[in-house]
């Protein structure tokens, strides 16, 4: 008689419990166990939420090495089937041998449920009959439950499913993410008790008007904002250490269509224009890709987005200031080009339309389409193509929590037709599919990828610039990660090039992500072990720093409406000298959008009880000893990394926190 101890440990979500009689079969190479109930004298407390219960299963002989347990339940008489959510399983065998079955899946029927040992193989190596039959099984099952949807020609392909509801419950958010996060901007208003304003189509009659809403909605960046939204150094360091860092660039040659000359700008320092560009002191942030945008009508009035072009000069005190701004991309006398020199509300009106453009630039290309949709295709493409045995689904898995049913309420609820962002955005409407799709057409792999990006951008030497040390940082220790798990596997380059499911979840992503435009540069294939590594540390990055960085600071820095308006209502002045503070109180949204804007940042921005931070595995995927012992070392990083930072910080006015490994989401969730 050979007897088995087996442990099951049920998951701690709400909910996780069962009253259903639980069964196992244990499946070796030499044979397998009966069907056997797990009971013991504790009944169904056994599998009460958190519970670790120990049964003993008996075989006439060795099953052999452990390769699978099939689990299934069945409810008693009295009791209704409900659902379960097993964490992981635990056998040991009568040689002395343990071993570990990771499952972190929803039971909600009658029907036998298989789940691998946890020693992660690639699909060569897993020669036996059942574990063979058992990822076949898994992937058809995975290609009929994750299927790919079109939502909009143009963009990155999406899951296939109408509502939340019709997710696979492995997908789903907690019932505590549930409960507290609802994605529409009426529970944002709710939040922020600002329903009463939601209704109000008029304008801004003064600046206290505006404080008066945004001071009981507040945080200590926000204040600083608040305060010096006005001010030229404030406004640059929002292109640098702001929700958008992903535009300025170093400039060498002006754009043919900023005729800035030497005599229009005052420059510190004893060196002309010219000299500047040649010395790499000139920085650009062109908004070309919002050129002749279809606006949105708002409360019956048509809406103003304008392509800017601004232009910054590097002082010999290292201080980048803006010099120059010109908000139409044709020059032209009706399009005048603004200096600091000019009046206070000329160049402040200016700056407005700029970061008003910056809003709708920033939400649907870097935020929306460069961390949201593509976290959707390395989801959708890893669940489809590769099985939970595998070691790059146990390394990714983690950073795909909650990214599928996120997106889904933001198709449905964000930017559909009835959509929040829809109705009140500047570019509403036909518009954010025009971004979007000008967006992808300018996606690149280098672009994804933080050394390159700062590399083309010029970027590597400007001071101050902390989205950039931060991440560069991060991405480093995210790549020596990633490096030791997948060298550990990937003995060759060969054994690559063999892996076909890696193969098919490349060819996935390249196909349903980037539509299969080769002039992406994303890879069709691997060919190398160094190519996957460089590949998935940019999935990692992309689904958690990169998404912090453009997420969390969005209601910091647009709780004041002024820094960001979400849309202009009057089009930018033609002739200098005219505006004034009535002006601006006219162009800017009206009470209702601006409360919306407020309620859409808050949402967007709102980090969930069950928030887990970058480099936190709770959910145990991997087993052998040195994935663990990589794992070990890689949160050891990330926590001197984090010191470094709140180092830093605290000789700043205002702290850069959103790269901070302890406040990185390790997945796109919100």
């Amino acid at each position: 008689m050979a007897n088995y101890e087996v442990t099951t440990y049920t998951g701690t979500l709400l909910y996780s419990n069962t009253f259903n009689n639980v069964y196992i079969t244990l499946v070796g190479t030499d044979g397998e166990s009966h069907h056997t109930w797990l009971i013991d004298i504790t009944g169904p407390l056994s599998f009460t939420t958190g519970a670790e219960s120990t049964f003993s299963v008996s075989c006439c002989e060795s099953v052999g090495k452990l390769l699978m347990i099939e689990l299934n339940k069945e409810p008693p008489l009295i009791f209704p089937v409900d659902s379960w959510f097993p964490a992981k399983v635990r056998v040991k065998t009568p040689e002395g041998h343990t071993f570990h079955f990771p499952i972190h899946r929803w039971i909600t029927d009658t029907d036998v449920h298989i789940f691998r040992e946890g020693k992660a193989l690639l699909v060569f190596e897993d020669t036996h009959a059942r574990g063979k039959y058992a990822r076949e099984k898994e992937l058809k099952q995975r290609e009929e439950d994750y299927q790919w949807e079109v939502y909009a020609d143009g963009i990155p392909h999406c899951i296939k499913a109408e509502n939340t509801q019709s997710l696979p419950l492995e997908v789903h958010f907690s019932f505590t993410k549930e409960t507290e996060f609802y994605f529409t901007a009426v529970q944002g208003l709710i939040d922020l008790k600002l329903d009463g304003l939601a209704d109000e189509t008029v304008k801004w009659t003064d600046m206290q008007s505006i404080y008066g809403v945004f001071c009981c909605h507040h945080n200590d960046t926000s204040v600083y904002v608040q305060k010096h939204w006005k001010e030229d150094e404030f406004f640059t360091y929002q292109f640098l250490n702001g929700v958008n860092p992903m535009l300025i660039q170093r400039c060498s040659v002006l754009p043919e269509n900023l005729p800035v000359k030497d005599y229009m700008v005052f420059l510190q320092g004893p060196h002309s224009l010219d000299e500047e560009l040649k010395n790499g002191n000139i920085y650009l942030c062109d908004y070309k890709l919002l050129d002749g945008v279809e606006t949105n009508t708002i409360n019956g009035k048509k809406q103003y987005l304008m392509a800017p072009l601004v232009l910054f000069h590097k002082r010999p005190d290292d201080k980048l200031m803006p010099i120059a701004i010109q908000l139409k991309q044709t020059p032209g006398e009706d399009n005048p080009i603004f200096f600091p020199t000019d009046s206070e509300y000329d160049w402040l009106l200016a700056k407005i339309f700029v970061r008003s453009a910056d809003f709708n630039y920033h939400e649907l290309n870097v935020h929306l389409l460069r961390t949201h949709l593509l976290a959707e295709v390395f989801a959708v493409s890893l669940l489809r193509n590769v099985p939970m045995v595998h070691p790059l689904y146990k390394l990714l898995i983690p950073h795909t929590r909650y990214t599928l049913q996120i997106n889904l309420m933001a198709r449905n609820l964000l930017i559909s037709k009835d959509g929040s962002f829809t109705h009140y955005a500047a570019c509403g409407g036909e518009g954010q599919f025009t971004i979007l799709n000008r967006s992808m057409a300018s996606l690149t792999y280098s672009s994804l990828c933080i050394p390159d990006n700062i590399a083309e951008r010029g970027l590597e030497s400007l001071p101050d610039y902390y989205y950039r040390d931060d991440g560069l940082k991060l991405w480093d220790i995210i790549h020596k990660f990633v490096k030791g798990i997948l060298n550990y596997y990937y003995k060759s380059d060969a054994d690559v090039q063999k892996d076909t499911e890696l193969q098919k979840w490349i060819s996935d992503i390249f196909v349903q992500g980037f539509l299969s435009n080769e002039d992406t540069g994303i890879p069709q294939s691997f060919t190398t072990v160094g190519a996957l590594v460089k590949f998935v540390t940019m999935v990692i990055f992309t689904c958690s720093v990169q998404h912090s960085a453009v997420n969390s600071g969005q209601f910091d820095f647009g709780a004041w409406m002024p820094n960001t308006p979400i849309s202009m209502q009057l089009p930018p002045p033609t002739t200098k000298g005219k505006t004034t503070e009535a002006t601006i109180l006219e162009t800017l949204p009206d009470v209702n959008v601006t409360v919306q804007g407020m309620a859409i940042l808050h949402l967007l921005s709102k980090q969930s009880t069950d928030f887990v931070s970058l480099g936190q595995y709770p959910e145990e995927e991997f087993y052998e000893k040195t994935p663990c012992k990589l794992i070990k070392a890689f949160q050891g990083e990330l926590e001197v990394q984090s010191v470094i930072i709140k180092v830093r910080n605290e000789s700043l006015d205002l702290p850069y926190t959103y790269m901070d490994p302890t406040l990185v989401e390790n997945s796109v969730a919100v």
